[in-house]
C-alpha cells in the first residue's frame, strides 16, 4: 500500500492514536494505510524501582504472608520480578513464588511463570475472565480465609476484588505496572478537541491504561461530554478484550476488535472496515457491533438511551452516553421510560445503611463523612447492598450535603446526630460572604466512587447518582442542620427575598456540574431530593423555590431520567409536574394510584410505608402484594418505599420484600 495520506484504507481520514512509547510506528502504520495521524500520548512510565506498592509486596512475600497469587498477565508477572530484583536476589524470589498458591489467568502467565521455572497451581479456562476465576476459585483453590494477592497490570479489576472479598479472602492489590499521565500533555488536550469537535472519524486504542488516562483529561479540559459523542459517531476500534473492557465501562461502544491482538492487525482492519462503519452509523444513527475478527458489513444497533431529553438551561452538550443493551433493557431504566416490565422493578432510598449489621461494623470504625470520600468503601458498601439485597438498581452511597464546604461552610457529623453546618447563613451579608464552589475540587471523589462502582456491578443493574434540590440545600444551610417547622427558612425568604434567589441561585449552578459530573463519570439516572419541601405553602413554593428547581432539572445532561422525592408533597404536585422531570416519587401519605392518575403521562415511584417493615412479615408481604395489584402492571411503576429504610429495621424483612415484588409479574 502506497504511504501517501489518501490512497490506503483509511482514504485520508484523520485517525487518533493514544500510543506513546510506540507512537513513531503507529504513526506510520496509519499512514501507510492511507490515513492522516493525530497522535496524542497519553501514558508516561513510572520506573520500576518507584513502585512502591509492587516493592511492599516482595516484602511480604518473602515473609511468607500470602496463601495465594493471582497473575492476571504475562509482562505484569515479568514487570513483578524485575522490580523486586531492583532489592532482592532472583532465587529468592522464585523461591518464595514457589510456596504460594499461583493462579493464571490465561496462557500468558503461565508462559511467564514457567521462564522462570515455576509451574501454575491453577489455570484458569477461557475466556479467561474473572467470571472464570472466580468460578476456578471456587471449585479447585477456596479462598475462605485466605490471604490473596492480586497482581494488577493497568486497569484495577473491581468486580474480581470485590468476588474475592464476598468469599471470605484477605486481599491485596498488587499494583505492579502504573502508567501516569504525559509530563506534557497539550498534544493529548490538542487530540481531544479534534475529536469533540468531530474533526477524527478513527479512534485507535491499544490498551487499557490509555482509556483511563483518556477519559481522565477528556473531564478536567471539560471535553467529556462531546468526547463521548463524538465517538458515538466516529469508528472505536480496540487492540483487544482488555481495552474493550475498559471502553464499555466508561459506556463507549467498541465497533471492532482485529482478530489478532497488536498493533499492526489493528491499524490494517480499521482500515478496511472504517467505512462500512461510518456509512452504517450515518444510516442508522446509532453505534455499530463487530465482533473480533468479524467479516462483511457491520449490524447496527439502536441508540440506547433514556426518555426524550430535556431542553434549556446549560446542559451539556451531546447528550447522555449511550446505555450498553443491557442496562437499556433492565427493568428500572424500561420503567424510567414507562415501558412493560417482566417484574416490577424495585430498589429502596437507603438500601445501604444503619440497619445492615456490615454497615455498622464499618461506621464503628470510620467517621461517616470519611467513609463518603473513600472511593473504594463507597463501592464496597454500595454494590454489597445490591447484591444482598437483589434490587434492581443501585444508588451511590453518599449524601445530600457533601458539596456543602465547597461554598465555604463548615460540615460535620457526630454519631448518633445529624448534620451539623456552620456557620448558619442568617442575612444577606452572609450568602455574599459564600464561596463559588469548585465542584471537581470539593466532591471529585464521589465522582471516582461512581466511576469504580459503575465498573464492580453487574452489567444490568443502573446506578443511580443523586443531590440536593436547591431548597433542601438551603434550608440546611439556614437553619444548620434539620428542622421541624423551618421558621429560620421562611423567615429568611419572606425577609430578604433577594438574597433568597441570590442563594437559590448559586445552589442551582453549583448542583447542575455536580449532576452532571456524576452523569458524566456513569450514573444512569438521577434522583433529586426535595425532601423537606412539603413544609411550604402552593404559593411560596411557586414564588421561592419552583423557578430554581426547574432551572436545575432543565440544565442536567439531556438523556438522563430524573426522579423528583419529597415528602408531604401532595399539595405540591400539579406544581412539580411542571419541573420537566420523567419520574415522581411519591411518600406513603399518598394513594399512589389516585396521585399518579393525576400526574398523567409520567412514571412514579414508592410508596410503602417504611415502618410496615418493622410489623409481621405476612402483613409486610399482603401490603406490598395489594399495592402492586392495585397498580395493576401499569408501565412506569418503580417500586420503593415511601422514604428511606429506618434504622433497626429488619434485614429479613427488608429480603422479604424484594421478593415478594419480584414474585409478582410486572406488565
Amino acid at each position: 500500500m502506497s504511504g501517501a495520506p489518501g490512497e490506503g484504507g483509511f482514504r485520508g481520514l484523520r485517525v487518533v492514536a493514544f500510543e506513546s512509547r510506540m507512537a513513531a510506528e503507529m504513526s506510520r502504520l496509519i499512514l501507510s494505510h492511507g490515513g492522516v495521524p493525530v497522535m496524542a500520548p497519553s501514558m508516561r512510565e513510572i520506573p520500576l524501582e518507584q513502585n512502591r506498592e509492587a516493592l511492599a509486596f516482595g516484602e511480604r512475600l518473602l515473609a511468607g504472608d500470602h496463601d495465594i497469587l493471582i497473575a492476571l498477565t504475562g509482562v505484569g508477572i515479568r514487570t513483578l520480578v524485575q522490580a523486586l530484583e531492583t532489592r532482592h536476589p532472583r532465587e529468592r524470589i522464585v523461591e518464595a513464588l514457589r510456596r504460594v498458591t499461583l493462579v493464571c489467568r490465561g496462557p500468558k502467565p503461565v508462559a511467564a511463570l514457567k521462564g522462570l521455572g515455576l509451574e501454575p497451581g491453577l489455570t484458569v479456562p477461557e475466556p479467561n475472565t474473572w467470571v472464570e476465576l472466580l468460578a476456578a476459585l471456587d471449585a479447585k483453590a477456596p479462598v475462605r480465609g485466605k490471604r490473596v494477592a492480586v497482581q494488577e497490570y493497568g486497569v484495577t479489576n473491581l468486580e474480581l476484588l470485590q468476588g474475592l472479598k464476598e468469599r471470605g479472602a484477605q486481599v491485596t492489590r498488587v499494583p505492579i505496572y502504573r502508567w501516569a499521565l504525559p509530563d506534557d500533555l497539550a498534544p493529548l488536550q490538542a487530540a481531544l478537541r479534534q475529536v469533540a469537535d468531530g474533526d477524527v472519524a478513527v479512534a485507535l486504542f491499544t490498551n487499557a491504561n490509555q482509556v483511563e488516562n483518556v477519559m481522565q483529561v477528556a473531564r478536567e479540559t471539560g471535553l467529556d461530554g462531546r468526547l463521548r459523542a463524538a465517538l458515538g459517531r466516529a469508528v472505536v476500534a480496540s487492540v483487544g478484550p482488555v481495552a474493550s473492557e475498559s471502553l464499555r465501562n466508561h459506556g463507549l461502544a467498541v465497533d471492532l476488535e482485529p482478530q489478532h491482538p497488536k498493533m499492526g492487525p489493528l491499524v490494517r482492519e480499521a482500515s478496511l472496515r472504517c467505512h462500512d462503519i461510518l456509512e452504517a452509523k450515518r444510516d442508522g444513527g446509532g453505534p455499530v457491533t463487530m465482533g473480533a475478527g468479524g467479516a462483511g458489513r457491520p449490524m447496527v444497533t439502536e441508540t440506547l438511551r433514556s426518555p426524550a431529553p430535556r431542553t434549556g438551561g446549560t446542559a451539556l452538550t451531546g447528550g447522555a452516553p449511550p446505555l450498553t443493551p443491557a442496562l437499556a433493557q433492565s427493568p428500572f431504566m424500561k420503567a424510567c421510560r414507562r415501558e412493560p416490565t417482566a417484574v416490577t422493578p424495585v430498589w429502596l432510598m437507603r438500601q445501604a445503611g444503619r440497619y445492615m449489621r456490615e454497615y455498622r461494623q464499618i461506621r464503628a470504625r470510620r467517621g461517616f463523612l470519611e467513609m463518603c470520600r473513600d472511593p473504594d468503601l463507597v463501592t464496597e458498601i454500595t454494590v454489597y447492598a445490591v447484591e444482598r439485597l437483589g434490587v434492581d438498581a443501585a444508588i451511590i452511597f453518599a449524601d445530600l450535603l457533601l458539596p456543602v464546604p465547597g461554598f465555604g461552610l463548615g460540615l460535620a457529623y457526630a454519631k448518633g446526630e445529624g448534620p451539623a453546618i456552620d456557620p448558619p447563613l442568617r442575612t444577606g451579608d452572609d450568602v455574599k460572604r459564600l464561596r463559588t464552589p469548585d465542584v471537581e475540587e470539593t466532591v471529585g471523589y464521589v465522582f471516582e466512587a461512581i466511576r469504580r462502582t459503575r465498573r464492580a456491578l453487574r452489567p444490568d443493574i443502573p446506578l443511580l447518582g443523586f443531590a440536593g434540590a436547591p431548597f433542601t440545600m438551603a434550608s440546611y444551610m439556614i437553619e444548620g442542620g434539620g428542622s421541624t417547622h423551618y421558621v429560620q427558612t421562611k423567615s429568611f425568604f419572606l425577609r430578604e427575598p433577594q438574597a433568597w434567589h441570590d442563594l437559590l441561585a448559586r445552589i442551582t449552578t453549583a448542583t447542575i456540574a455536580y449532576v452532571n459530573g456524576q452523569i458524566a463519570a456513569g450514573a444512569q439516572a438521577i434522583q433529586i431530593f426535595d425532601t423537606w419541601v412539603g413544609c411550604l405553602t402552593p404559593e411560596d413554593y411557586r414564588a421561592f423555590v419552583l423557578p430554581h428547581t426547574r432551572t436545575l432539572i432543565a440544565g442536567l445532561t439531556p438523556g438522563t431520567p430524573v426522579i423528583h422525592f419529597g415528602t408531604q408533597t401532595g399539595h405540591l404536585l400539579g406544581d412539580i409536574r411542571e419541573l420537566g422531570v420523567g419520574v415522581i416519587g411519591l411518600d406513603w401519605r399518598l394513594d399512589l394510584v389516585d396521585a399518579w392518575n393525576g400526574l398523567g403521562n409520567l412514571a412514579v415511584q414508592g410508596n410503602l410505608d417504611p415502618t410496615l417493615l418493622f410489623g409481621p412479615r405476612g402483613e409486610l408481604v399482603r401490603r406490598a402484594q395489594a399495592l402492586l395489584e392495585r397498580v395493576g402492571g401499569r408501565p412506569g411503576h418503580i417500586f420503593n418505599l415511601g422514604h428511606g429504610i429506618l434504622p433497626h429495621t429488619p434485614l429479613d424483612n427488608v429480603l422479604a420484600l424484594v421478593d415478594a415484588v419480584h414474585d409478582r409479574a410486572g406488565a
